[in-house]
């Protein structure tokens, strides 16, 4: 888990020219991601930790030509490959990271997060951040399009016990920040937790 900014910047920004071709078909697991949401027309959501914008176009098409679709991240190169790949269409991006996001508070109905929480510095308080510039009720998706054991595989370790995304640990760390989890599904070609934000 990553608590360095600069680390992320560095691991992300040298993988991101052929990150997309690295993950040709992660196309529908975002998709069916983003369909857990419940968008509707006209609302606001955020890609937080959008690397190249893959949810970018499903989160589009969810909440229609009058909703708003933003994108943040952290590092400039998978910014860059969001606008070659021609996803800055489907939203506006922002450099930021989720530590102090420039939004109004209660602004945004959704926050979808693909991959995000293993490199947050400070994981209680940026979830806290997106707590911070949602309306009440609004959801939360942490997403990866493999599952834990799956991604841990590839990876060449072991699931460890302190695993943030383990359940065990994920529920009571989104509870503190604000979030209540509604669903949890960790399986080989997915993991998707959903929680809900407080009054």
């Amino acid at each position: 888990m990553s608590r360095d900014h600069a680390h992320v910047q560095e691991f992300f920004g040298a993988r991101a020219a052929d990150w997309d071709s690295r993950f040709p078909d992660d196309g529908p697991a975002y998709a069916a991601a983003v369909a857990e949401l419940g968008l509707r027309e006209g609302d606001r959501v955020l890609d937080a930790g959008c690397g190249t914008g893959r949810a970018l176009p499903p989160l589009r098409t969810a909440v229609g030509p009058s909703g708003l679709v933003l994108g943040a991240d952290v590092t400039p190169g998978m910014l860059q490959a969001a606008v070659r790949a021609g996803r800055d269409r489907e939203g506006r991006l922002l450099l930021t990271d989720v530590s102090a996001l420039p939004l109004r508070s209660r602004s945004l109905d959704a926050v979808f997060a693909a991959g995000l929480i293993a490199h947050l510095p400070d994981p209680a308080g940026n979830l806290r951040e997106l707590a911070r510039v949602v309306r009440p009720g609004s959801v939360l998706a942490l997403f990866h399009p493999i599952g834990r054991q799956a991604l841990a595989t590839r990876q060449g370790r072991r699931v460890t016990p302190d695993d943030l995304r383990a359940e065990p640990n994920l529920r009571p760390l989104l509870a503190g920040a604000g979030w209540r989890m509604t669903s949890y599904v960790d399986e080989d070609h997915r993991f998707l937790a959903l929680a809900v934000r407080g009054a």
